[in-house]
């Protein structure tokens, strides 16, 4: 795709990136085949390509107008099409640079500007876990529209976390929403990794991955947020405290995950960061990827105890688009003895989470959110199993099934 670039952004970072982008680009439409929003609003301009154009139009020059800044905002940023892509176009980075230009060119009105600001500045406020408190004690006063998002009450156990020590050691992000809204994700994955020899340590100032105020078009704020969390890891990653060296950065949430390891492009014209972040992003892994090695050191742990019923895995988008994982939680459960598979059909689309987009896009969430749980139901699952915090709050609020991490699958076996 030919782009001519308007003056502002000659020589910037952002229109190079984007120019490169672009060029990639050769029109195929393949990408909204597999769009989800194009898929329910027949609109080319809500579909990968469509708004491709429009970012293409505004870096050329054109004036971004409400009508530009609410295809973009459509956009799950789920990044389906990428995997769809014959050309490897990276649309979820020219999405963001397209989203922060429009920001920047059109004011939105005052109640959107005040539901982002809090989303950012909320979610990942030392505020948040006293205010899911008070929401799950207040429930029935509620509005419908946040009942959704508070989760019930945690699970026995839920903050039990392993007290040996082990030669071998990793970091692990607690993230910002998770441990006040799913605490028993975090001390599952530390008593699995517990159980195969490996310590799991955490750096107390770390926070937010970034994502959040990233997503929401803060830039500078995902920015800060990841040079507070590389300044946070960087005595584990080098071996500088008590707790010796951790051999990686293991994220439980494919969310924070897919954002880690894009540390070092996000940081990379940043000289005091840059080096930094290019070693934590080469440090990060999904748990997901540490399962080919847990298998045969848990498999002993699990034999003759039995597994329970069928599983129903749902893929997030951040691991099997974003971080193009697919296929480690599956095999691995299977070989551990459990009964789990992916939908008939549709198990690439996004269920509607992605991060705050169920907030902000709540009608178009839930259609998404119902098409996934009528494409599992013919699993006939005892539970649902997914690998991020969003999708299982999400997909929890639309089935009476169990909706679960698969760590805290693997982790009640070993603990029975």
């Amino acid at each position: 795709m030919q782009t001519q670039l308007a003056p502002e952004f000659q020589s910037t970072p952002e229109g190079a990136q984007a120019e490169a982008i672009l060029g990639r680009c050769v029109h195929c439409g393949f990408c909204t085949a597999t769009c989800p929003t194009y898929q329910l609003l027949g609109d080319e301009l809500d579909g990968p390509r469509g708004r491709i154009y429009l970012i293409k139009q505004v870096l050329e020059g054109a004036e971004p107008t409400r009508s530009t800044q609410l295809h973009l905002d459509r956009c799950l940023t789920c990044r389906n099409c990428e995997s769809t892509c014959p050309s490897g176009v990276q649309y979820g980075q020219l999405v963001e640079i397209g989203r922060n230009v429009v920001e920047a060119k059109v004011q939105r009105p005052a109640g959107e500007r005040a539901v982002r600001w809090l989303l950012k500045e909320g979610l990942p406020s030392p505020a948040f876990k006293p205010a899911m408190k008070l929401g799950q004690w207040l429930r029935p006063l509620v509005p419908a529209a946040l009942k959704d998002k508070l989760p019930g009450p945690a699970p026995k156990g839920a903050h039990d976390w392993p007290t040996r020590t082990h030669a071998r050691k990793v970091g692990l992000l607690l993230g910002c929403v998770q441990p006040a809204m799913l605490p028993n994700i975090n001390s599952a994955t530390a008593r699995v990794l517990d159980a195969a020899g490996i310590q799991t340590l955490v750096a107390d100032e770390a926070g937010c991955c970034g994502a959040i105020r990233s997503h929401l078009n803060d830039h500078e704020g995902g920015l800060a947020d990841m040079r507070r969390n590389i300044d946070a890891w960087w005595p584990l990653v080098e071996g500088l405290t008590a707790a010796g060296k951790v051999e990686a950065l293991v994220m439980n949430a494919s969310g924070c995950g897919v954002t880690v390891k894009d540390y070092g492009r996000a940081l990379a014209h940043d000289p005091a960061y840059a080096d930094k972040a290019a070693k934590v992003s080469a440090l990060t892994r999904d748990l997901s990827e540490l399962l080919p090695e847990l298998v045969p050191l848990l498999k002993p742990r699990l034999a003759g105890h039995p597994r329970g019923g069928q599983l129903a895995y749902h893929p997030p988008c951040t691991l099997q688009h974003g971080q193009q994982l697919r296929g480690q939680v599956e095999a691995g459960l299977t070989e551990l003895g459990f009964a789990i598979a992916r939908a008939p059909c549709d198990s690439h689309l996004c269920c509607g989470s992605a991060g705050t987009y169920s907030v902000l896009q709540p009608a178009l969430a839930k259609q998404l959110r119902e098409q996934k749980l009528q494409a599992l139901a013919p699993l006939q699952a005892e539970a649902i199993v997914s690998g991020n915090i969003g999708c299982i709050q999400h997909l929890q609020s639309g089935t009476e099934t169990p909706v679960r991490h698969w760590v805290e699958v693997l982790d009640e076996a070993l603990r029975a």
